[in-house]
C-alpha cells in the first residue's frame, strides 16, 4: 500500500467524519472543516499538481495539524467519539505513510 493511497482512505473516512458530525449535530463547521482539510489533501496526492516531495511534506504538516486538533478537542471534550477516534485514525495515517512496506 503506497502512501497516497492511505491519504485517500484517511480523506474518505474525514469527510465521512465531517458528514456525520453535520448530520447528527448540524454542524456546518464540521462539515466544512473536513471538506477544507479533504481538499488541501487532495491536492496532495494529486500528481503533477505540486513536486512530490513537497507534497509528501504538506501532507504532514496537514496531518499533523489535524492531529493536534482532534487532540485538542479530546482533552477538551473527553468524550472519545469523535474526537478520540479520529486521532488513532489520524495517528495512524501518518505512521502508515512513511512504513515501507
Amino acid at each position: 500500500m503506497n502512501p497516497n493511497t492511505i491519504l485517500w482512505i484517511y480523506i474518505v473516512l474525514l469527510v465521512a467524519g465531517g458528514l456525520v458530525g453535520y448530520l447528527k449535530a448540524g454542524s456546518k463547521a464540521s462539515i466544512l472543516t473536513s471538506v477544507i482539510f479533504a481538499a488541501l489533501l487532495i491536492l496532495c496526492t494529486i500528481k503533477g499538481f505540486l513536486d512530490p516531495k513537497f507534497a509528501s511534506i504538506l501532507a504532514d504538516i496537514i496531518l499533523a495539524v489535524l492531529f493536534v486538533f482532534f487532540g485538542w478537542r479530546l482533552s477538551k471534550s473527553k468524550k472519545f467519539m469523535p474526537n478520540g477516534m479520529m486521532l488513532i485514525l489520524t495517528l495512524a495515517a501518518l505512521v502508515l505513510r512513511h512504513l515501507k512496506f
